[in-house]
């Protein structure tokens, strides 16, 4: 339903994403967004790809925003809305029929502590049983949730969003306009230890992490600080869940980290690349920029720039399907190598038998 006060129109909506509303429907009331498939009369779906596209022949939706260059087969019963780029233009009437988040008001809660020498900027919100320590900073129109932890000399820029239960412990930055979602840890020490005869010994971890502009941190992503000098996050970049990141590792600008990949320490990505689901980046090697590497690869050499990865190990993206098919063949060439190798054996016990004259 519209979590909005106003009623809402076809023509709002249309006016919203950059197009005009079609003959005759600028009135088309709408209450609400939903699939093709579950759509009632009052709702706002979109097609973006042909694959549901026969969806939109049974749909019951009002309206419907379609992305220019697909091909309809039939004309739909519903209301068609041509736009560029029908995710970008759902994105923004997602925007507008969103649930407020519910923040903690401006001002810091009298149940959080925060140290005396913290700077907090009178406009930013400090939720009840956050924690704020010595020399932290808080910056204007920052939202900090309920049972944060901010360590020793934490600086959080402008309008930012830390969701509750994140814990960034002591000396890490962090940019503008960074969200950073429950149950996050930034700060836990690089995992370095090494064998000194008698047991795994602890190599200190005394560096810090940055954070740039604009990046989005998943729920229950662990970033570890460097052993020395900074793991870096790029601006724009943006990681899902679940995701682990080592010390010492540089992430580029606008990058896309799919949940449960792994980045081992010292690790480099370039600028815009992308990691699928469960992708693992052996330490010290580097993703050049515009990589692409699909879901469950495993990095162990370095990646050239613009390149479209995958497998295990990750070659590129065409040789490894190859091989993937020449495996599943595998069983089949077993049976044909027997076969022949019994041949070869009849011949050659033919063969040594002794010639009658």
């Amino acid at each position: 339903m519209n979590h909005n006060s106003k009623p809402v129109t076809l023509d709002e909506i249309c006016s919203l994403v950059g197009v005009a509303a079609p003959a005759g429907a600028a009135q088309v009331r709408i209450a609400g967004v939903a699939s093709l498939t579950e759509a009632g009369p009052d709702d706002l779906s979109f097609l973006g790809s042909e694959a549901p596209a026969h969806q939109i022949e049974s749909t019951r939706a009002a309206a419907v925003l379609v992305q220019k260059d697909l091909k309809l087969r039939s004309t739909p019963k519903t209301v068609v809305v041509i736009v560029d780029n029908a995710d970008l233009a759902m994105a923004k009437v997602l925007e507008f029929f969103a649930y407020p988040i519910p923040r903690p008001p401006v001002g810091i809660d009298p149940q959080a502590r925060v140290d005396p020498t913290a700077q907090v900027d009178p406009h930013a919100a400090i939720g009840p049983f956050c924690y704020v320590g010595p020399g932290a900073s808080i910056g204007r129109d920052s939202v900090i949730h309920a049972q944060v932890y901010l360590g020793q000399d934490v600086t959080v820029g402008q309008s930012c969003e830390i969701f509750p239960n994140v814990t960034i412990r002591e000396r890490i930055t962090i940019g503008n306009r960074v969200i950073i979602h429950a149950g996050s840890v930034l700060g836990t020490d690089g995992f370095g230890y090494r064998w000194d005869g008698t047991k795994h010994a602890k190599i200190p971890q005394i560096g810090t992490i940055i954070i740039e502009d604009d990046v989005e941190i998943g729920s229950c992503v662990c970033i570890d600080r460097a052993k020395f000098s900074v793991t870096r996050v790029g601006h724009g970049t943006k990681i899902d869940n679940l995701v682990q990141i080592g010390h010492n590792v540089i992430i580029g600008p606008h990058c896309i980290i799919v949940g449960q990949a792994g980045l081992a320490g010292s690790a480099t990505l370039g600028a815009s690349v992308v990691l699928g689901g469960q992708v693992a980046v052996r330490d010290h090697k580097t993703i050049g920029d515009g990589a692409m590497v699909a879901a469950c690869a495993a990095v162990a050499d370095d990646i050239p720039p613009k390149s479209v990865v995958s497998g295990v190990p990750a070659l590129p993206h065409r040789q490894s399907l190859r091989e993937q098919a020449a495996l599943r063949r595998l069983p089949d060439l077993v049976v044909q190598v027997r076969k022949l190798q019994e041949a070869v054996d009849a011949l050659q016990q033919e063969s040594a038998r002794p010639k009658t004259p």
